[in-house]
């Protein structure tokens, strides 16, 4: 396996693991309210609730963040523009808007009907493939805007044969207006 082979796959190991301690970070707090739902005997009452609707809302939130930073992090990646907007958008509709929707719904004093505990781990699980796919999909636009800047010496290297590494723009430090004397 060559060195930049190894070094992507590392890298993407260490975004996987990052994704599932964000998503895990997020479920906490509703672990904690399902040990307790569970100590108050009160377990089959869980998905009835609106706690996983909260939790599958949070997390469109927080890929809809991510797709948003996907879109923003570079102008040259324009390209991608639709498609970002589109799983915004798919956020939005499949799960922010129905998230919120069971979660006013159960809050109301009406009874809550027995589909929404087939729909709220369904929301949650669609959620929490979204926030993923956000995160790789950001990750990756990042990546591409930063893989190959061309250089002056980039068609002499091409010409020669040697392997293009990225170049990236020399540290601009200001210099001091002092003279250098004293700090």
């Amino acid at each position: 396996m060559s060195e930049n082979n190894y070094r992507r796959e590392s890298q993407s190991l260490s975004m996987m693991y990052g994704t599932y301690a964000d998503v895990l970070f997020v479920m906490f707090p509703f672990l904690v309210i399902c040990m307790q739902r569970l100590w108050d005997g009160e377990l089959a009452q869980v998905l009835l609730r609106p706690d996983f609707s909260i939790a599958a809302a949070i997390l469109a939130g927080l890929a809809i963040g991510k797709f948003v930073l996907g879109l923003v992090s570079d102008k040259d990646l324009g390209r991608f523009k639709e498609r970002i907007v589109f799983f915004i958008a798919l956020t939005l509709f499949v799960v922010l808007g129905p998230a919120i929707i069971l979660i006013l719904s159960i809050v109301g004093d009406q009874e809550v009907p027995q589909f929404v505990a087939f729909v709220q781990p369904i929301l949650l699980i669609v959620a929490i493939s979204l926030y993923t796919t956000a995160i790789t999909i950001s990750n990756m636009l990042v990546q591409a805007g930063e893989e190959v800047t061309v250089t002056p010496d980039h068609d002499a290297s091409a010409r020669s044969g040697q392997e293009l590494t990225p170049q990236h723009a020399p540290l601009a430090i200001p210099s001091r207006s002092n003279g250098g004397h004293g700090l």
